[in-house]
Parts: structure tokens; C-alpha cells; sequence
């Protein structure tokens, strides 16, 4: 993996940010360490996480591993550039060699990225996770730090036409470390999960509700949750649309209403 070619690519997202003209407001960055391991577990709104998330690093001066779908990596567009930069293909049917890759990362003192929600999120709610991030933190000892993104939803998510608008508001929180050790008390990776999960979507229904999000007066719009009376899909129809693994754990969590 070359950092330069990583630098490149940000660099020509980061044109295309300032071209949208996103309001982005960041905060808790000062969680990311400047040096050693840690895994940033963020939640799922739209397609362009990727590069926002990697903003949380900014402070630090790190560049972010993310895993993503192996699909990316199969594409003649993108293969080059994702293994280049050096993120990690998942493969659903195979996930143990992509948890092995990242696990050699983080030992190396890399910043990993995941999306726990293993794709998108329909319902903008936080949805039943894949347990590998808590699992990464908990072996090496990685401090394990919940990102809650919202906003970018407006412009290009899942299902939905893309609504090129400049101006639009986007914001990213990272939360302070979570200790899912077994020191700690959390008895193991499905347990770590679940407190994840809670954190994630107690940060995400704060981020929500902030005026900047708030859709206009009379408008319920699709990309603002049902239960804060938008048009999204509700959390039971999103959740039949779902074809997780068996290994994810399911919410526990629920969205304050």
C-alpha cells in the first residue's frame, strides 16, 4: 500500500466536498490517537462514509484502513485504488481472512475503519451489527471508538435517487473510547457489540435532533427517520429487506422516540 496514492485520493475527495459545499462540522476527533492501533466503528448512512469518516483522522494526521465489501475490490474501477490504499475486502461467505488482515493492521499500529452495519442502514436507525469490530478491539487491545455520522444520507444513500444539492449539512461525532474488555466486564464480543450498538445509537438519535438536520416546515422527507416523522422505511420494514449473517447481533438498542 502506497500513502501517497491514499493522500491523491483524499485529496481529489476532498475537491469534490468543497464542490458540494457541505457544511461538515466535526467533533470528539481528539479520541483518535496520533500513533498506535485503533479501530473506528462508525454507523451507515450513505455512500460517501467512507470519505467522511476518514475526516475524524484529520487531527491525527492518520490515514484510515476501512473495510468494505470485496465487490469493491472485484470492480475494474476501484480494485486498483482500494488495494493501493490498503483497506481490507470482506468477503460475507468468508469474513475470517478479512478479521485476519485487519488484526495484522492493528498490530502494526494502523487506524482500521468499519461499518459494523455490514451495508447501509434503510431505516437510519442503528441495525444489527457484525460483532468483528468489538472482536478486533478486544484481542489487540485497540481502543474501539463509536463514530456517529448523519447528513450525507440527503445526497447519495441506498435505494434512493441522488439529490446533488450543495450546502448541505453533514456531521461527525467520535465518542470517547469503549472499553469492551473482559477487565472491564463485558463478558465477550456479543456483549462488547450490544454496549457498541447502544452507544452508537444514543449518539446517532442526539445528532438527529440537532436544528441543522431538522427538515422544513411541513416536509417528511426520505431521508429522515419514521420515527422522527420522516418517510424512511420504519426499523420492522427495513429490517425484511436485511440479509445479515448469522453471526450478527441483533439491536438491543432502540431509537428515542
Amino acid at each position: 500500500m502506497t500513502d501517497r496514492l491514499y493522500r491523491g485520493v483524499v485529496g481529489a475527495g476532498r475537491v469534490a466536498l468543497r464542490a458540494l459545499d457541505l457544511r461538515v462540522e466535526l467533533t470528539g476527533d481528539e479520541h483518535v490517537p496520533v500513533r498506535g492501533p485503533v479501530v473506528l466503528a462508525a454507523n451507515h448512512v450513505s455512500f460517501l462514509d467512507f470519505l467522511l469518516v476518514g475526516l475524524t483522522a484529520d487531527r491525527s494526521r492518520r490515514l484510515v484502513r476501512f473495510l468494505a465489501r470485496h465487490e469493491v475490490f472485484d470492480h475494474w474501477a476501484s480494485r486498483r485504488l482500494m488495494a493501493g490504499m490498503g483497506h481490507v475486502p470482506v468477503d460475507r461467505r468468508a469474513p475470517a481472512a478479512a478479521y485476519l488482515h485487519a488484526r495484522r493492521l492493528l498490530r502494526a499500529g494502523e487506524a482500521v475503519g468499519v461499518f459494523p452495519e455490514a451495508g447501509v442502514s434503510r431505516s437510519f436507525t442503528v441495525r444489527a451489527l457484525m460483532p468483528g469490530a468489538v472482536a478486533l478491539a478486544r484481542e489487540t487491545g485497540a481502543p474501539l471508538l463509536p463514530v456517529a455520522v448523519w447528513g450525507p444520507q440527503r445526497l447519495l444513500t441506498a435505494k434512493q435517487r441522488p439529490e446533488v444539492r450543495r450546502g448541505r449539512p453533514v456531521t461527525l461525532v467520535v465518542g470517547e473510547p469503549l472499553d469492551v474488555s473482559a477487565a472491564a466486564g463485558v463478558a465477550d464480543a456479543v456483549a462488547g457489540t450490544r454496549l457498541l450498538g447502544a452507544t452508537l445509537q444514543r449518539m446517532l438519535d442526539d445528532v438527529q435532533r440537532l436544528p441543522r438536520h431538522r427538515p422544513g416546515p411541513g416536509e417528511a422527507p426520505v431521508w429522515h427517520p419514521a420515527h422522527l416523522g420522516g418517510h424512511a422505511l420504519t426499523v420492522a420494514d427495513a429490517a425484511t429487506l436485511q440479509d445479515l449473517p448469522r453471526s450478527a447481533v441483533a439491536p438491543t438498542w432502540q431509537p428515542r422516540a
